[in-house]
């Protein structure tokens, strides 16, 4: 079994490792404000060209994040219409499949012709479809070389962990209805609801046995652990999902299930999981050669609650969701939220680090470095649908959209202990090595940088740069240059308002049209907004770095209404 770094080591030679990269981040952080302020001060010509050339860094990346955003969001839009369930019944079969593909697409061509030239709707349907149809036609074809290595649909099992501390029935409810309503055969499910020793008994034990009599028989099993937590681990989802996944262990070897053929879904106990995602995930993993060296993430929304909660959250969440579809594009894509990964896989890593909060995350940094650097993770662009952050009070979703936020900015912990594993691993590249730092870092460094150099310290130099420089050429057009660059930083505002509009959930029967106006108006905060998602980031880099770590998973508070 992989022995990954301890957050935790007592070992002083690995104390002072993890204490080292523990301080990089937040140093980073702190520094540049450090520095622009003193270099606004005392060199505000070099300040002044310091930022400059941030700007000009951070137009850059939004022009990239947007393009690639938007190829994302059309991915998953046709992934949507694809019927991977049918796929995915056929595929064991290439070579008769690719047959198949061949006739369906002359007959669309005979379709076509036959169309009247003035029907220019159903032609464009048409002729899209073939053009889906041929480019698929060319995967098929591709397969047809590695047939043997294509495995049976029919062997496969998923197991889905819905861990829950405090969550009532009617938020796990929707989630596991999602899974009774996917298109793929329940007989080759299994939940596993993942409760928690430490929640009262007078509300876990009539949740579970609600939950269980609601689905009773409608899966392959449903399976219930209670995790207690032992010495050594923090009340987290990491040391949850860990205790559950050792229970799986014997329940597979009891009935001698192989735990390749077996995928293991972390979700959250919100997750609504798309009708399609399981058949596309089992696509994904029966064709793919190098199957147990990918973990699978689809795309998360926040669309549970994101009519039901407040402007600020609503941006915030909206942010992130565009994030998720940028980086599914992108080979360096990290597990987040809910994610699967190969059973087998996870038993040879030892699963999750039960000490760390981050455990979406960690279950990457851990598989990557077990496998030499040999591990990605294969988007599946389908949404799963959480919720988005709800409270009480407006001021108290606002507090806990800040505790969510910084839990997932406390990502950063995963820094230090992937370091401690990579670098002295031989059997990784350097290359390799330097890319995993370098993407690390700078996510984090620009999450709790970037909004305040371009809405605050910007102006420094011509504050804080004396008489002598507000009367040079380069502080007179300073203000010009970062005026003109943050107006084509809007770019990204209007593909991404458009986008974000188009993909709302259904709006609920309670409320008026016009609360269209409320999602659209919105962006109005969009620097407010910014500044506010930054602060997290800053605490949680500040805290590892002060050594005031975290000791309990936050639980975000979920309520409908």
């Amino acid at each position: 079994m992989y022995k990954f770094p301890d957050p935790k080591t007592t070992d002083p030679k690995e104390r002072k490792a993890q204490r080292f990269f523990e301080i990089i981040p937040g140093a980073l952080t702190w520094s540049t404000f450090f520095l622009m302020i003193v270099g606004s001060m005392y060199f505000p010509a070099i300040a002044a060209i310091a930022i400059i050339v941030f700007d000009i860094y951070f137009i850059l990346k939004i022009i990239f994040i947007t393009y690639y955003s938007v190829a994302a969001h059309l991915k998953m839009r046709e992934g949507k219409k694809t019927d991977w369930w049918g796929r995915c019944q056929n595929i064991v079969h290439p070579a008769e499949y690719a047959k198949t593909l061949k006739v369906h697409i002359q007959k669309m061509r005979e379709s076509l012709r036959e169309m009247s030239f003035l029907n220019f709707r159903e032609r464009r349907v048409v002729k899209s479809e073939i053009k889906k149809e041929k480019e698929f036609l060319r995967e098929v074809e591709k397969l047809i070389q590695i047939q043997s290595e294509i495995w049976d649909w029919r062997e496969i099992v998923h197991v889905v962990f819905l861990p829950t501390a405090n969550e009532p029935a009617e938020i796990i409810e929707p989630a596991i209805q999602s899974l009774m309503d996917a298109n793929f055969p329940k007989s080759q499910m299994i939940i596993v609801l993942g409760t928690e020793e430490r929640e009262n008994p007078e509300t876990r034990l009539p949740k579970v046995e609600y939950l269980k009599n609601k689905f009773q028989g409608v899966f392959r099993d449903f399976i219930v652990t209670t995790h207690i937590v032992a010495d050594g681990e923090m009340k987290c989802k990491a040391s949850n999902a860990t205790y559950a996944a050792k229970k799986l262990v014997t329940y597979l070897n009891e009935r001698n299930i192989d735990f390749k053929k077996v995928i293991f879904s972390n979700f959250d106990c919100d997750s609504v999981a798309h009708p399609e995602y399981f058949a596309a995930l089992t696509y994904a993993y029966i064709t793919t050669p190098k199957r147990l060296h990918r973990a699978y993430q689809p795309i998360p929304v926040y669309h549970n609650t994101l009519w039901d909660t407040n402007a600020v959250v609503r941006m915030i969440v909206t942010g992130s969701s565009f994030w998720h579809l940028y980086q599914s594009t992108r080979r360096e894509m990290v597990t987040f939220s809910s994610h699967s990964e190969p059973f087998d896989t996870l038993v040879k890593v030892g699963f999750w680090s039960v000490n760390i909060i981050s455990e979406d995350s960690n279950i990457y940094w851990k598989c990557l470095s077990a496998f030499d650097g040999d591990y990605e993770v294969y988007p599946i662009h389908l949404p799963i649908s959480l919720d988005a952050v709800l409270a009480e009070t407006y001021w108290k979703t606002i507090k806990n959209q800040y505790k969510q936020n910084r839990r997932w900015a406390y990502g950063i912990e995963n820094f230090p202990v992937t370091m401690r594993a990579i670098l002295p691993n031989k059997k990784i590249a350097l290359r390799t090595k330097l890319r995993i730092s370098f993407e690390m870092l700078e996510g984090h460094y620009t999450w709790a940088t970037t909004a305040f150099v371009l809405a605050l310290l910007g102006w420094l130099p011509l504050a804080l740069g004396g008489e002598i420089f507000r009367t040079s050429v380069l502080a007179h057009n300073l203000p010009i240059l970062t005026q003109y660059l943050m107006q084509l930083s809007l770019f990204g505002m209007f593909v991404s308002i458009p986008l974000s509009m188009l993909s709302l959930p259904p709006k609920p029967e309670k409320y008026h049209w016009t609360r269209y106006f409320n999602m659209l108006f919105q962006y109005a905060l969009f620097p407010v907004v910014a500044i506010f998602s930054a602060l997290p980031a800053i605490d949680s880099q500040t805290r590892v770095m002060t050594k005031h770590y975290f000791g309990d998973f936050w639980v975000t508070e979920k309520i409908r209404k």
